[in-house]
């Protein structure tokens, strides 16, 4: 048995064939997310006419993770929909971690530093709160 970090265990099809198939899954549970979502909001909010005279701003509980997955618990479709948001953005962020795995077994340690650089920046900037 070959072992696991090894190059002979991954040929460059099969890394290439994960990230696609990751890809393409990403994409599917943020559809299906989002559909669902819609579909339960505008079941239980359709009928209700929008107030635009004042702005109200993001609602408590969509602005965090904690706050989505408490309403997902509670079937709320606003949450359900955010859910797939964020599973959205995740998918090409997962993307260049699995690139820079796969870099790291090609032994291309230039590719896999900016890979790492690459996920850095992206992450700091989600959480790193610098809005001015």
């Amino acid at each position: 048995m070959k072992h696991f970090f090894s190059k002979g265990y991954w040929a460059d099809k099969d890394i290439q064939q994960l990230i696609g198939k990751q890809l393409r899954l990403g994409v599917i549970t943020a559809s299906v997310l989002v559909f669902t979502g819609g579909i339960i909001y505008l079941y239980r909010h359709g009928t209700e006419l929008p107030g635009y005279r004042e702005f109200t701003g993001v609602r408590a509980g969509l602005d965090s993770i904690s706050g989505i997955i408490h309403g997902v618990r509670g079937i709320h479709g606003m949450e359900i929909i955010q859910l797939g948001v964020v599973c959205l953005i995740a998918t090409p962020i997962i993307r260049v971690a699995l690139s820079a795995f796969a870099f790291l077994l090609e032994r291309d340690f230039l590719y896999v530093f900016i890979t790492l650089i690459v996920l850095g920046v992206i992450c700091f900037s989600m959480v790193g709160e610098l809005a001015g």
